[in-house]
């Protein structure tokens, strides 16, 4: 069937018809991190529970009829509070929802249209209850446009996609647009790939565009591989169509009739719903041949990753598509001239694909309107660490870290998860390829050049929040422990040069560094970046240079003075009995196991250090905290 204006202008129509007929719409988040929580087991409970009650229950809309529709979305973002429940059209947000809590939000909310306090978000510094996400200053503060249909759809009906204007873009491009317009309208918008790059997407497409070729491809890198990163995931769980619209954007606009989904392995609900949106894709006429009625054909399928951290280089995961092992090629070329089995390819990340269609439908000076100059739009982030709230969020680019802190993640936490008001340390930003930005870069514009200048980047936009208890070394030992074991070991500066860089840092934190081993390991830093081959290697020395940057003192601290200044470097903690809390009980000293600890019952015990191995079970046994692991 060739879908035209009309067509999809009728699915959009009937799907609308059917939604304002029913009376409530329970819409359960499914996206993984409230799956793991239990969101499953809630939603099941919402048809059994429905049912029972006497209300007719909906679990697929086909046609116009009353009752209550429950359905599941992706990621609704605020995960820490999850799983989430939001009831429509009332807009009510139900917060940590468990089975048990099913009957009483069906008989209180969708029986009597009262609310169930118990279950509403409470705002912590103001003690405000929320009714729903525009009370709830997680969501208020934000700015969702890639993100605004995640959680607010159910990601596997494609029908309720296209009733949110879904692949009007895609029909734009195909049945209105040349290439050479889709090109230029992509470099207008000033969009930068948000992989972490940030390179001008439309100039990218217009050098494929160009190339003479019987063969061109598009991929979608969904290789996401930073801790604590999980962006990609989240719209490829929670709106995968998105993703599909804007690489049949770009194959119009380049001429490619072949694409893939790569995505990791480790995401299998991802997974699962990209191949469920393809299908769905195929089986409307909006993939294959003659899309649109057009003569363009387009092609996609997804393909799972192996895992490796290497992948998300453009040239290592285009080897592991031809089935090679995943290692990254020198450039030039660059795949945009000689990619997928020698043929122009285009690759683009899931945010950066996910924000085409928008621009394609909503205009170039809406997408401009949002952002800075020089780097347009919003960005997704992934908040984890020491702050209030953590979860999935969106913003204008040139936000500053000030407003992200304390406007949407609700305050630095301390290790007791109360909230500090001045324990902000230091935001990895851009995981293992960025650095660290501190209390100093608080207002500074968080966009592609300004933290470049900075000595950070973007990247796929990880943000993983640290106070001041956090030790900076351990920080870039953890990240540089990550890239190491990543590094596919092609290059000798990457496979060497961050084995060495490790072994520096190990040193430091265990008290067996000098003042010379700073000196080799800012110089190896360097080394590495500039010598290694791929944006792994010439990244992973980025937060030891940020951190030594930012951070020297500490490191001093740890080689000169042999300490560690946040107590957390156990080979430099000393532990040490209060001799005025020490009841002389003798359970640390039964505890011991190498026997540093010794005295009279009833007497002060006292603990040798030449013995102890800092092991931290004395502290644990005593009842009367007179142990402490105290800085020499």
């Amino acid at each position: 069937m060739n879908w035209t204006l009309l067509g999809l202008n009728k699915i959009k129509k009937d799907f609308s018809l059917w939604e304002k007929s029913v009376n409530h719409r329970v819409l359960v988040c499914a996206g993984t991190g409230c799956l793991v929580n239990g969101s499953m087991k809630v939603y099941e409970e919402f048809i059994r529970i429905i049912e029972k009650s006497g209300l007719h229950v909906i679990v697929e809309l086909k046609n116009e009829e009353e009752g209550v529709w429950v359905s599941k979305s992706g990621c609704q973002g605020f995960c820490q509070i999850g799983p989430l429940v939001t009831i429509l059209p009332e807009n009510i947000l139900y917060t940590k929802v468990k089975p048990e809590d099913v009957f009483d939000i069906v008989e209180t909310t969708l029986k009597k249209g009262e609310l169930l306090h118990r279950l509403l978000y409470i705002e912590p510094h103001m003690q405000k209850i929320c009714k729903g996400t525009e009370d709830i200053p997680f969501y208020q503060r934000q700015c969702r446009f890639v993100l605004s249909k995640c959680g607010a759809i159910d990601p596997e009906d494609i029908r309720e996609y296209i009733a949110r204007n879904g692949y009007l873009g895609a029909l734009r491009a195909c049945t209105e647009m040349t290439p050479e317009e889709i090109c230029k309208t992509i470099t207008d918008s000033g969009l930068r790939g948000r992989g972490g790059g940030g390179f001008p997407t439309g100039k990218k497409w217009d050098t494929a565009r160009v190339q003479v070729s019987e063969k061109k491809y598009v991929i979608c890198n969904g290789d996401e591989g930073d801790p604590g990163a999980f962006m990609d995931m989240g719209v490829m769980e929670g709106n995968p169509h998105s993703i599909i619209e804007g690489m049949i954007i770009a194959s119009r606009a380049i001429g490619a009739d072949e694409g893939y989904v790569y995505v990791r392995a480790e995401y299998p609900l991802a997974v699962k719903r990209m191949r469920k949106a393809i299908k769905d894709a195929y089986e409307l006429g909006l993939l294959g041949s003659k899309i649109f009625g057009s003569d363009h054909t387009f092609h996609l399928q997804v393909m799972e990753g192996a895992g490796a951290f290497v992948c998300g280089e453009e040239t290592a995961l285009i080897a592991s598509i031809e089935g090679k092992r995943g290692m990254p090629s020198p450039k030039p070329p660059f795949p945009a001239i000689s990619g997928l089995w020698g043929k122009p390819t285009i690759i683009n990340n899931v945010e950066t694909l996910s924000t085409i269609p928008l621009i394609i439908t909503e205009g170039v000076e809406k997408f401009r309107q949002m952002g800075t100059e020089n780097s347009p739009g919003t960005k997704t982030f992934a908040i984890t660490g020491h702050v209030l709230n953590t979860g999935l969020i969106e913003m204008p680019l040139g936000v500053t870290l000030r407003e992200i802190v304390y406007g949407v993640a609700g305050g630095i936490t301390g290790d007791d998860g109360h909230v500090m008001s001045d324990g902000f340390k230091a935001a990895q930003i851009g995981g293992p390829s960025g650095g660290c930005l501190t209390i100093e870069h608080f207002d500074l514009p968080i966009d592609f050049d300004s933290l470049k200048k900075a000595g950070a980047m973007v990247g796929s936009g990880g943000l993983v929040m640290m106070n001041k208890n956090t030790c900076m070394v351990s920080v870039a030992r953890f990240f540089m422990q990550f890239t190491q074991s990543e590094s596919c070991g092609k290059c000798v500066p990457c496979r060497e040069g961050t084995k060495q860089m490790l072994s520096l840092l190990d040193d430091i934190i265990e008290g067996k560094a000098t003042e010379e081993t700073l000196e080799i390991l800012e110089d190896l830093a360097q080394a590495v970046q500039k010598g290694s081959l791929c944006g792994l290697g010439k990244t992973a020395p980025n937060p030891v240079l940020s951190t030594l940057r930012y951070f020297r003192e500490e490191y001093e601290a740890h080689v000169k003075h042999k300490y560690c200044p946040a107590g957390k470097c156990r080979a430099l903690i000393k532990f040490t009995i209060d001799s005025e809390l020490c009841k002389g009980c003798t359970l640390c000293a039964n505890k011991c196991p190498t026997g540093a600890i010794t005295g009279e019952k009833k007497t002060p015990h006292r603990i040798d250090p030449f013995l102890c191995i800092k092991c931290g079970v004395c502290i644990q046994t005593c009842k009367f905290k007179a142990i402490k692991g105290d800085k020499p």
